[in-house]
């Protein structure tokens, strides 16, 4: 019985799969009987030398793995002052009526130095009574009222008189929580870390590739470990405004970051 070309074909390659490392003396008469099935036989890459079968082998490409680090600073544009007032009193409502009226001096103040309504919230208000715990037992000795705000400057340059400010018309009750600079916008800082990032990547591989002794080829795949941008911590406690100095205000710089792992191949 005679072996069409496909069949023969189909044979080799099932042979391969399996690792078989070489042919019967019939198998290689019969590729000696039909030289079309010999010509399919060296199509998948299998030659009959006596018994031996030979496989070719791939060979994977060299690749070089990178981390590139970038950063960008620039000049923050704005201000988040965490404020508000705090009364005390015997009663209840005695408390609720001193922060009130320290609550709408301290928003008077504010807006008058130029802060827009739509910069101002109010982040809690509070109300609970005082015990004295002298002697070990416990005696309510009134109430304390709070309230507290976010304020947003939008001129840095006017956060120190917006915090005098403050402090000028609350008095006694002022408390000043934190005061944050930040940029209005920080796309434009991040992509521009971004940049860095994979700049400083790109230089990397070039060193290992010609260190190597190769050429650096294609980006095969890239990523983004991590990305920030950092910004001035909140000092720790609120901060009595009555009877402070002209308050300094000292910006600084916001600086964004970001880490990439970059991998390309070697030519």
């Amino acid at each position: 019985m005679s072996l069409s070309r496909t069949s023969v074909a189909a044979a080799l390659g099932a042979l391969l799969a399996l690792g078989v490392p070489a042919f019967t003396a019939p198998a290689a008469a019969a590729l000696a009987a039909h030289p079309a099935a010999a010509a399919d036989a060296a199509a998948v890459g299998v030659t009959a030398v006596g018994v031996t079968a030979v496989r070719a082998v791939a060979v994977e490409a060299a690749t070089v793995t990178v981390t590139g680090e970038g950063s960008a600073s620039a000049e923050p544009d704005l201000a988040v002052v965490g404020t508000g007032v705090e009364a005390t009193a015997k009663t209840s409502q005695a408390a609720m009526d001193a922060q009130t009226g320290a609550a709408a001096a301290l928003l008077a103040a504010v807006r008058a130095q130029g802060v827009a309504d739509r910069d101002i919230r109010t982040e809690n208000v509070s109300l609970h009574p005082v015990y004295d715990y002298t002697g070990g037992a416990s005696r309510l000795t009134g109430y304390q009222a709070a309230q507290f705000f976010a304020v947003t400057v939008r001129q840095v340059s006017k956060t120190g008189a917006v915090l005098q400010a403050i402090t000028d018309a609350a008095g006694d009750a002022a408390r000043i929580g934190s005061v944050v600079f930040d940029v209005s916008d920080p796309a434009p800082l991040q992509a521009r870390a971004r940049e860095a990032a994979h700049a400083d990547a790109r230089a990397k591989a070039e060193q290992y590739a010609r260190l190597s002794g190769r050429a650096l080829g294609r980006l095969i795949s890239l990523s983004e470990d991590a990305s920030s941008t950092p910004r001035p911590g909140p000092p720790a406690g609120d901060t009595p405004g009555a009877g402070m100095a002209p308050v300094p205000a000292a910006p600084g710089e916001i600086k964004a970051t970001a880490t990439v792992t970059a991998v390309y191949a070697l030519d």
